[in-house]
């Protein structure tokens, strides 16, 4: 077998041209995922600030109630005697089944009992929708309930955690 010559010039070039060629996609390799990373971190920072203002919130509003918190109880509510009534009053009564229960066990004074100013009660919207997911007609049989009262007297009714 002959070999056929070969020009040296001509190889040489053919291989200058492949080192640009490499150089020039490795930098536009290199610029695209800067810019593609720059971008992602730049996202994943927003993410992290919104979640991690949630959580601030969500820690800050515990920490209010933990500051404050005097007396702390949970309490299984019945309701069923708010199916005693017509179908149309039901959940209505619940609601006012739990404000009762409330006053009632977490001795709370009401403006005829004092001459100072009345302690509050305070039901969580989270409550309220327990008691009307169902609507009108089927308020559950029985709510379990997280009950706090603070210095200043406040008591607010909670949903209790895992309800």
């Amino acid at each position: 077998m002959i070999e056929e010559p070969v020009d040296v010039t001509e190889v040489e070039e053919e291989e200058e041209e492949l080192e640009e060629t490499e150089e020039t996609e490795e930098e536009l390799e290199s610029e695209v995922p800067e810019e593609d990373e720059e971008l992602e971190e730049e996202e994943l920072e927003e993410e992290e600030e919104v979640v991690g203002a949630k959580e601030r919130r969500a820690r800050k509003e515990k920490d209010e109630f933990e500051e404050d918190i005097v007396e702390e109880r949970f309490y299984t509510i019945p309701l069923g005697k708010a199916w005693i009534s017509t179908r149309k009053k039901r959940a209505p009564r619940a609601g006012r089944i739990v404000k009762n229960f409330v006053l009632k066990h977490m001795k709370v004074r009401t403006e005829a009992e004092e001459e100072e100013e009345p302690e509050k009660l305070v039901i969580d919207n989270e409550v309220n929708e327990k008691l009307w997911s169902r609507g009108i007609e089927k308020p559950p049989r029985k709510i379990r309930v997280r009950v706090i009262k603070d210095k200043e007297g406040v008591v607010t009714v909670l949903l209790a955690e895992g309800d």
